[in-house]
């Protein structure tokens, strides 16, 4: 999981390295006529997902204590938190393609809609992992101490959790 998150980090640093030379090169930032961006809802979908972290926490903390139930729970509260995250997201893309914010808005669009969209396919599958490992922690799965894939979703998760932050500064606030 550490070298996956280590590639992660390097594809994203990446992304994030061509935005600021993008967005530092040029005269106006954002461009003339083009919406801006709705910083005031993604700052509160932020804490939703920083939430979901709290959550996915919680989980880890029943799962030491083998209390099953709890443990599920808490993964299903990190699954919705994480779906809300997706679907605000979504939501604020399809108003901004309203407004003529698109793919082909120049590197304004084209480096927002990458950057927030490569993030937004990690936050769906690390909801796919995460369902699966609901799936089986409601049959009892990890209770007897062979809980190696739900850490490893658990790491994932606090992964795509904490870069959303840095995301939301470099492309929303700076």
């Amino acid at each position: 999981m550490i070298f996956l998150i280590s590639g992660e980090v390097m594809f994203f640093g990446g992304l994030i390295s061509a935005f600021l030379v993008l967005r530092l090169s040029a005269a106006v930032w954002p461009p003339p006529l083009q919406p801006r961006l709705p910083v005031a809802v993604t700052g509160l979908n932020t804490l939703v997902l920083l939430a979901s972290s709290a959550t996915m926490l919680a989980a880890g903390r029943a799962l030491r204590r083998r209390d099953g139930a709890a443990m599920v729970r808490r993964l299903l509260a990190t699954a919705g938190l994480g779906a809300l995250f997706v679907l605000v997201q979504g939501y604020e893309w399809t108003r901004l393609i309203g407004f003529g914010l698109t793919l082909a808005s120049g590197a304004y669009g084209s480096t927002f809609y990458t950057l927030i969209g490569a993030h937004a396919i990690h936050v769906l599958g690390a909801l796919v992992w995460l369902a699966v490992v609901v799936a089986l922690a409601a049959r009892g799965r990890f209770l007897d101490g062979r809980a190696g894939p739900c850490r490893a979703c658990a790491m994932y998760w606090h992964f795509v959790v904490a870069l959303w932050p840095v995301l939301y500064v470099a492309v929303y606030l700076a």
